[in-house]
């Protein structure tokens, strides 16, 4: 459990695969995005689609960042963009080291089902403009949380 003084942060960002994950390349990315979440008190949940990761990191503000600066230098993936940041009062990801969907992959009787204002990409979204960030975003969570419950 984080402690008090720590301060909860949650970052939200895209980027693109370099080579495209095959189920094993997830499977070995997954393994080790929880193990050193675990180790480093972060939680949060990855969606990948024809090569396009969406990733929702939340923990303490200290180890998040030293993630962020790991992951900015990381070659499996690149244009790394940072859609929205803010303060938290309480992890959205509680249980989850990493929660993870294939966008592409839809559970028994979700076919078809996309979230209300899909989007192939985030690239459109400006940093500057938190409205509308935040309004995909949060549809996005709250997508990926239903079929996560299934």
């Amino acid at each position: 459990m984080t402690p008090p003084h720590d301060t909860l942060l949650s970052i939200i960002y895209s980027s693109q695969a370099t080579d495209a994950f095959d189920e094993s390349g997830l499977d070995a990315l997954l393994e080790q995005c929880r193990e050193n979440n675990a180790a480093a008190d972060l939680t949060g949940m990855l969606l990948y689609r024809d090569g396009r990761f969406l990733q929702v990191l939340e923990g303490p503000e200290e180890p998040l960042r030293a993630l962020m600066d790991v992951l900015a230098t990381d070659e499996r993936h690149t244009g790394l963009r940072v859609l929205f940041e803010e303060p938290l009062r309480t992890r959205q990801f509680p249980n989850w080291t990493m929660g993870f969907q294939r966008a592409d992959d839809a559970p028994e009787g979700a076919a078809d089902e996309e979230p209300i204002g899909y989007r192939s990409t985030f690239d459109d979204l400006d940093r500057n403009d938190p409205t509308a960030t935040v309004r995909a975003l949060q549809e996005l969570v709250r997508w990926f949380q239903r079929r996560a419950d299934r």
